[in-house]
């Protein structure tokens, strides 16, 4: 028998034979590890842990703790789930299933609207197929042997997707059981391993994301090897439905949608102080780190966007319109109208870095289907910013906009992960250029200490980039920052240039960033982490006068002008209400500082505090209370 090296993790090689599995492997060493082993990954790839082994390599067994395992195991529940529609509603018809963030959902199509006690049914249906501990099977078919199963069957959406599969492509079924689906896999070895399974909701979605398609319930679900995993899940899921930012931005009157403008929030009056704050921060830090800001024009001909390669590549997120027989577009970002800045004048080696800086309003034709609340909006203010340097000052360049990141979500206590972002499979330009700027991404994050995550192919179609997430008080990861190097839209495509020491014409390297992101997101992000109660910097009122009785209104309106003087947000309570009544509703507007007025605090000039959540603190003295808050607002405190 013929035999093959295996690598492990550890640095141990094992010698076995050739078309071994990583199951046997995994039995081999470790019973532990056997049980929750879900897949493996070799060479760098995800495979099942029954495909047979067919030449040296890497193996590395994958758990459900491992994100990949994760993936693989709500992609193998998802499975179930469909398996289980087919048995309960006999003629059900399919589009696809794809694991996600946090669980699985299948696109379905059946003849009639699913109840949520038709979601108990599939649920008692799965934890019954799952403890047949059926194997998932792969097979490799021919695609006019995948046509016709699908078109015998009677399922459209299977068929479509065949049809567009690339003739010389490997196309694969997964069955469990008696359900054969369409699919690249990898999945679990069986069924067995789904023990505990939620299904969360029901919504619909247009197949394919078309709304000239029909519309298919999407169910959602969850499911764990362990309970007490489910169980954490699900209290997260009930604590972030009290976080959700769209029923705190409408509670505390903050940004409410309407269907008149869908993808596009009305900023109510105190949730512009909490956009007019971030902004004010990200300009100060602007005009401390040597930023010129500009405004350039939202609705731009289509000559713009035909020379950066935004009409090819991007037209369908863009709103078009038609002018006096021109063509028109929204912007949908800001990158190529800074090159019209650049050029405005012949630019010198000593004028680089030119750091051009603009809070623009963007338009984003995202489907309606896609919208969510601030998460996913099409109307966006975004903090962008360019940078024109030469290739010489791209480390010191990237090292300070790592720096510029680092503080900014310090400010929020926040723990910037990095991830490298490389060439996409619609990337324009020289792949030695791409080689290049992939090299100096990489050069930067080691020279900053910084362990950062690859994300293969997710680069933009101009150039590699530097991808900053953050994780909230829920635990979820957001995509916020960016940093992306461009050797080739801007600066080859509009023709950029600068007069070098030697007095010859030299191209400049563009640099797109954004701290942020999209400012719209980035309130729904900090409301959700905060849930609502934003730290006194930002909240829109930050102290609230409470008066015991008419007795104290005119001392505690003194105390509210005194606030209202020294630039705090106060407000003041002088209905004729229990002091309970007005400490609850104050509370409940989360607002961070109470101040209770009684004829003592009146008598002495003090003021007793409450802080949100906390209760009382004692009472004060009301320039030492004054002196507390202004030092939490002027360090941007955050507990």
């Amino acid at each position: 028998m013929e035999k093959i090296k295996v690598k492990l993790p550890d640095g141990d090689i094992l010698e076995v034979n050739k078309g071994t599995t990583p199951l046997q492997i995994v039995e081999n060493l470790s019973r532990k590890l056997a049980r929750e082993a879900v897949a493996a990954k070799v060479n760098g790839v995800v495979i099942d842990l029954t495909r047979p082994l067919e030449e040296d390599c890497e193996l590395q067994i994958l758990t459900f703790d491992d994100p990949e395992g994760r993936e693989v195991f709500w992609h193998s529940s998802a499975h179930l789930m469909a398996h289980a529609i087919e048995e309960l509603f006999p003629g059900a018809k399919f589009g696809v299933g794809p694991p996600i963030e946090d669980g699985f959902y299948y696109d379905v199509d059946v003849d009639r609207t699913l109840t949520p006690e038709d979601l108990v049914k599939i649920e008692e249906k799965m934890r019954e197929l799952a403890q047949r501990d059926e194997p998932y099977i792969r097979r490799v078919v021919t695609k006019e042997e995948a046509l016709e199963f699908f078109k015998k069957k009677g399922d459209p959406y299977k068929v479509e997707i065949i049809e567009q599969i690339d003739d010389n492509d490997t196309i694969t079924f997964y069955s469990e059981g008696s359900f054969t689906d369409l699919c690249r896999g990898p999945h679990l070895p069986s069924t067995g391993k789904i023990k505990y399974v939620k299904l969360l909701s029901v919504a619909g979605a247009y197949w394919r994301g078309d709304a000239r398609n029909k519309m298919l319930q999407r169910v959602y679900g969850v499911a764990y090897p362990k309970k007490e995993l489910l169980d954490e899940h699900l209290k997260r899921l009930e604590e972030a439905k009290k976080r959700d930012h769209r029923r705190l931005g409408k509670e505390l009157e903050l940004f409410v949608f309407h269907d008149i403008a869908p993808g596009a929030p009305f900023w109510l009056p105190k949730g512009m102080i909490i956009f007019r704050e971030l902004e004010k921060f990200i300009r100060e830090e602007l005009d401390k780190r040597g930023y010129e800001e500009i405004s350039t024009p939202i609705l731009v001909k289509k000559d713009l966007w035909e020379r950066s390669g935004h009409w090819e590549h991007y037209k369908e997120n863009m709103f078009v319109l038609e002018v006096e027989d021109e063509i028109y577009s929204l912007k949908p970002m800001n990158c190529p109208e800074s090159t019209y800045v650049y050029k405005m004048k012949t630019r010198s080696y000593r004028d680089l870095p030119l750091r051009l800086a603009e809070i623009g309003r963007l338009h984003r034709n995202e489907i309606s289907g896609a919208l969510g609340g601030m998460f996913r909006v099409r109307q966006i203010t975004m903090d962008d910013a360019h940078i024109y340097c030469r290739p010489d000052q791209i480390l010191s360049e990237i090292n300070e906009l790592i720096d510029f990141i680092n503080y900014v979500y310090g400010i929020f206590k926040f723990e910037p992960a990095y991830y490298l972002s490389t060439k996409p499979d619609n990337a324009m330009g020289d792949p030695a250029l791409w080689e290049q700027a992939e090299q100096a991404l990489k050069m930067a994050l080691e020279q900053n200490g910084i362990r950062y995550g690859l994300k293969e192919k997710e680069g933009a179609f101009y150039g590699p980039k530097i991808d900053v997430q953050i994780k909230d008080a829920l635990g979820r990861d957001w995509q916020v920052a960016t940093i992306q190097l461009d050797f080739v839209m801007l600066p080859e495509r509009f023709d950029l240039t600068y007069i070098d020491v030697d007095g010859q014409p030299k191209r400049p390297v563009a640099i797109h960033r954004a701290i942020f992101g999209s400012f719209e997101r980035f309130v729904g992000i900090l409301t959700e982490h905060f849930a609502g109660n934003f730290p006194v910097w930002l909240a829109p009122v930050q102290v609230s006068v409470l008066p015991i009785t008419d007795a104290q209104n005119d001392y505690a309106k003194e105390v509210w002008t005194r606030l209202r003087n020294l630039k705090i947000r106060a407000e003041i309570d002088l209905r004729n209400e229990k002091i309970t009544y007005k400490i609850r509703e104050a509370e409940t507007k989360k607002i961070p500082y109470m101040l209770i007025i009684g004829e003592k605090e009146k008598t002495s000039g003090t003021v007793s505090v409450r802080k949100h959540g906390k209760g009382d603190l004692g009472v004060f003295d009301l320039e030492s209370f004054i002196s507390q808050v202004k030092f939490e607002i002027e360090t941007k405190a955050v507990e």
